[in-house]
């Protein structure tokens, strides 16, 4: 079985990532490795910033002592994925600045102020604040994933990795509703449907979001080599 070293301590999204990709994998998370650097999310765009993440720490993975013990099975691979929320009313902010959107500057695409994320109900209540005088029919906006993937055992050279993307189109509701999932689900609401992500549940949610045809496109492509026989 192929270990998966997911970069992130989110645990929302690995379980998302698991339930998407079922038993294929062995799936480990920075929970496993607590002294592995963090990685500053520094970069202009979402594809950048996943591999980024990605090469970062498949190097320091190449590094660490023990690491045939610690990542187990013959073959291993590091997944990092950067998503956000484009809102077509905000010029496509939050963007990648979506985890920490309520620590920026007044004006969407100004600096971050602080580099640390922000609580998802900050963030909400940011978006909403600068949506209030927007009408319905302009609150359109879409999540996006980029996954990069990078093959650490056996060793292979440091690339920026494969790279795979996927786009869920939607509009901001007025106001949150429903209590599931994480970050902006309770204001997304995905094209065609009527209640938002967070009112969906996470079987639904994961058939059609961003991050599922992100990993649908890498599984399609894992089909076709031996990391997935």
């Amino acid at each position: 079985m192929t270990s998966l070293i997911i970069a992130t301590r989110n645990l929302h999204k690995v379980e998302e990532i698991r339930a998407i990709l079922g038993d294929k994998f062995r799936y480990l998370s920075l929970k496993e490795f607590p002294e592995a650097p963090a990685v500053v999310e520094d970069q202009p765009t979402f594809q950048k910033n996943a591999a980024k993440k990605a090469k970062g720490l498949a190097k320091w993975l190449s590094h660490l002592p023990g690491a045939d013990f610690r990542i187990p099975g013959a073959s291993a691979s590091v997944l990092a994925d950067d998503s956000g929320l484009e809102v077509d009313a905000l010029a496509g902010a939050p963007g990648v600045h979506s985890a920490r959107f309520a620590a920026l500057a007044s004006e969407p695409g100004a600096a971050v102020a602080s580099a640390g994320n922000t609580p998802d109900v900050e963030n909400t209540a940011r978006l909403l604040t600068l949506l209030q005088e927007v009408p319905a029919e302009k609150r359109t906006a879409r999540f996006r994933c980029v996954l990069s993937l990078i093959t650490v055992k056996p060793p292979q050279p440091m690339l920026a990795g494969q790279l795979f993307e996927g786009t869920c189109e939607g509009t901001i509701a007025l106001a949150p509703t429903g209590q599931g999932g994480f970050g902006y689900d309770p204001v997304f609401i995905p094209a065609g449907e009527r209640l938002s992500f967070a009112e969906l549940g996470s079987d639904a949610k994961n058939r059609i979001s961003h991050r599922a045809k992100a990993l649908a496109n890498m599984k399609k492509y894992l089909e076709s080599i031996i990391l997935w026989g």
